[in-house]
């Protein structure tokens, strides 16, 4: 396994020379200068890059869960999940709505499509204004004829 960051490393609990000066092990302060790369790499990605990219992975993760009506697989169906999946998107989407700029239209379009898929996958649909994510965008209805 490779390690990151964001992730357990292989070496075992306790290996690596002890620090004298702060206790902790020689592993420990790699780690930590790994960290440091990864946040000074953050620093320099743009906000709104960064926002596209979390809605991003919540509109993917949420047409999964919604199953075969947003893309997804029945296997991974569980309404349940999408429902809070889709009002976080609604939620993120909602508040950076004046910094999105071009990319406002294509995540509403995205969300608005996943707020159908949502309702069309329901046993029982939430009333209008009622399904996720609506308390942020207001009703979602369906305008195809």
């Amino acid at each position: 396994m490779t390690g990151n960051a964001y992730s357990p490393s292989d070496d075992a609990a306790g290996s690596g020379a002890v620090d004298d000066r702060t206790g902790a092990g020689a592993a420990d302060s790699t780690t930590s200068e790994a960290a440091d790369d990864n946040v000074r790499e953050l620093a320099t990605i743009p906000a709104i890059e960064v926002i596209t990219r979390a809605a991003l992975m919540l509109m993917s993760a949420a047409a999964e869960k919604v199953g075969p009506e947003a893309g997804g697989d029945a296997q991974y169906q569980d309404m349940p999940e999408a429902r809070a999946l889709i009002n976080a998107l609604a939620g993120l989407v909602k508040a950076a709505e004046g910094d999105l700029g071009l990319h406002r239209k294509p995540l509403t379009d995205g969300l608005k499509a996943l707020q159908l898929a949502f309702r069309d996958a329901s046993a029982y649909p939430d009333a209008p204004g009622e399904g996720p994510g609506e308390k942020y965008t207001g009703p979602v209805r369906d305008r195809r004829p």
